[in-house]
């Protein structure tokens, strides 16, 4: 388990991480007005943009970046920042979509490659440990073809299209797919290029140290 101490969760939502957190450590949620508030109920402890957090340099020993980071107008601004409120020898836990479809938008601003990622964390003063594909190429090309062919029938629906006709067979093929992604994954190997996002683990270089005081009422300014 990688969080310990004063862990940030930037882009919190409704703070399901914090029910996972061993005892001990140090919840501080935070998440932008405008989605976070319109589109997904938030419950953060501060609002705030992941590009100018309020709290003080190497306050916390985790940051946890949950599909979040495609989201930010300024990714390597909020990176950097992630990096200066990280104690040395503390922990990034990061995931981004690759192959997936626009969401949230317009607050959906880009996509990386695994060596993009890479690119960027190491930019921000942060070393890479791993970065890792999140769905195998099979299962990655059921998700697509899924949401293909629900997207499309919601627009028909949206639309009155005389295609709404077809939406029966669409629903049926739906699980048909799934399950054949799930046979074919088993059978066939990964190709890395082909994945619907990845996950990454990075840390401040440095000896690491613990404080869960770290993050008080005053740091949120400091």
């Amino acid at each position: 388990m990688h969080a310990h101490g004063v862990v940030l969760d930037i882009g919190c939502a409704d703070r399901w991480i914090e029910r996972l957190l061993p005892t001990g450590t140090r919840y501080v949620g935070v998440d932008y007005w405008e989605t976070g508030k319109n589109l997904y109920k938030a419950q953060p402890d501060i609002y705030a943009d992941a590009a100018m957090l309020p709290l003080a340099t190497e306050s916390c020993d985790c940051v946890v970046l949950l599909e979040v980071l495609e989201h930010i107008r300024n990714p390597q601004a909020a990176l950097h920042e992630i990096a200066r409120v990280l104690r040395p020898g503390g922990k990034l836990l990061l995931s981004i979509p690759f192959l997936y479809p626009t969401h949230d938008a317009p607050h959906d601003y880009q996509r990386l490659t695994h060596h993009g990622l890479d690119r960027d964390l190491e930019n921000a003063g942060l070393q890479v440990i791993s970065t890792e594909a999140r769905l195998s190429t099979i299962e990655t090309a059921a998700m697509l073809c899924c949401l293909a062919l629900g997207g499309s029938a919601l627009q028909s629906l949206q639309q009155r299209h005389p295609s709404l006709l077809l939406a029966p067979v669409l629903a049926a093929l739906i699980p048909v797919i799934n399950i054949m992604g799930w046979l074919l994954t088993r059978l066939l190997p990964h190709w890395p290029a082909f994945t619907s996002g990845f996950r990454a683990l990075a840390h401040k270089p440095g000896p690491a140290r613990t404080d869960t005081s770290g993050v008080t009422e005053n740091s949120l300014t400091g």
